[in-house]
């Protein structure tokens, strides 16, 4: 058996003979418990949040989205793209065409991404889950061409659900320059009419600037033939999607990117990693502090059983030996204190997810009734590191120097 271990384990549970050094050290238990505890719970938070946002994304991006690398558009008919839509790992292959332009709406004015897709395009996404209204996917029909806006343009365009006028659109022409005595001559103009619907993505990026309508109505307005801005592709359940994004890759070479849902939002989730990292800085500068309690707690330990030590020296016991028993001592703390954090955040995480202990507010002021909790496991072992690692480092200096000090007075 190890002897310092074995002497440090006796310390830690035992009787000593002030009760405020038994109590200092719950304390410092405690402590760290209560900072892992933090940890583990604000990550899991973060996560919770992290995933909620990819399930909006899921019912409007698709699932891969192979985009140029250079230029807004390319061409839909290049012998490479078409090869991709016979690939057999796809099952849906859809184009798209967007870009910017101006809406008009008895009066009201708003810049909006205009996204051409075909016709099926609830074959490629969950799109469904996220419209409101009365009516059918509709995007054109042999008289006219539809609209589905989202919920926060239309209403700042005062549109409501299902509207009567037409909204007009307006698109710079390619190439053309402005001319100052007849302006509108530099524009091209279509008109979209309601398909009563509206979708709720509950992203400010999407429900106040998109509108979904026809690839034939948004190439008319900008001008485009056979050219789309990226094509949509839905794989087959069975296919590994990152082996496949990565062949994919390789087949189409430096002039295509091909993106998965969370690249195609890479500023969205690089913000949310960028809060969760800094509130783990955070909380682990806390977790430092914390650590100072059981400095104390050694410093009133290392005091109290001066008589002991001289007894082990007595028998034997080397300074090194005795420097370890304080060491295990600390590092036992920091131990404990971490097992526990992490026992009762993963059960606070668990009620969280199954009662909605901590609500987010007035019930449907929010997406989500109660705060998301989304556990994973890197996380809790990267806590639990963290703790052990700083634990560990915070008691090696104060033991070696009142080691010194005070056990050879």
């Amino acid at each position: 058996m190890n002897f310092p271990f074995y002497i440090a384990r006796r310390y830690l549970f035992s009787k000593k003979s002030h009760n405020a050094i038994n109590v200092i050290s719950a304390i410092s238990v405690c402590g760290v418990a209560l900072a892992t505890l933090a940890l583990v719970c604000t990550l899991s938070v973060f996560n919770g949040f992290q995933d909620l946002v990819a399930t909006f994304f899921t019912a409007f991006d698709p699932q891969l989205k192979v985009t140029a690398s250079a230029g807004k558009v390319f061409d839909g008919q290049d012998e490479r793209i078409l090869q991709v839509c016979r690939m057999p790992e796809v099952e849906v292959a859809m184009e798209s065409l967007e870009d910017y332009a101006m809406v008009q709406y008895n009066g009201h004015q708003a810049m909006a991404v205009i996204r051409g897709v075909e016709d099926s395009f609830d074959k490629l996404t969950p799109i469904d889950s996220i419209l409101y209204g009365r009516g059918e996917l509709l995007l054109h029909d042999e008289v006219a061409h539809y609209a589905i806006p989202g919920i926060q343009l239309a209403s700042t365009l005062g549109t409501g659900v299902r509207f009567l006028d037409p909204l007009e659109i307006y698109a710079p022409k390619r190439g053309a320059k402005v001319n100052m005595a007849n302006p509108a001559a530099s524009f091209t103009e279509g008109d979209l009419f309601s398909s009563g619907l509206l979708f709720a993505v509950n992203q400010e990026k999407y429900d106040g600037s998109y509108i979904l309508t026809s690839l034939d109505f948004a190439r008319e307005l900008f001008q485009y033939t056979t050219e789309i801005s990226a094509l949509n592709l839905k794989l087959k359940p069975t296919v590994d999607e990152d082996d496949f994004k990565e062949k994919l890759r390789e087949y189409l070479g430096p002039d295509f990117q091909v993106l998965d849902r969370y690249e195609q939002q890479a500023d969205t989730f690089r913000i949310m990693k960028v809060e969760k990292l800094i509130s783990y800085l955070f909380l682990t500068f806390i977790l430092m502090i914390a650590c100072f309690n059981v400095i104390g707690s050694l410093s009133m330990l290392i005091i109290d059983k001066r008589d002991d030590v001289v007894t082990l020296r007595n028998l034997g016991a080397s300074d090194r030996q005795i420097v370890r028993i304080f060491l295990f001592e600390g590092r036992m703390i920091s131990f404990f204190g971490a097992v526990a954090g992490i026992v009762l955040g993963l059960l606070l995480c668990f009620l969280q997810q199954e009662y909605g202990l901590i609500s987010l507010g007035d019930s449907g002021s929010f997406v989500v009734d109660a705060y998301p909790v989304s556990v994973h496991g890197s996380d809790v072992i990267l806590v639990f590191l963290t703790v052990l690692l700083i634990g560990f480092l915070s008691v090696w200096y104060p033991v070696q120097y009142l080691s010194k000090r005070l056990l050879k007075k």
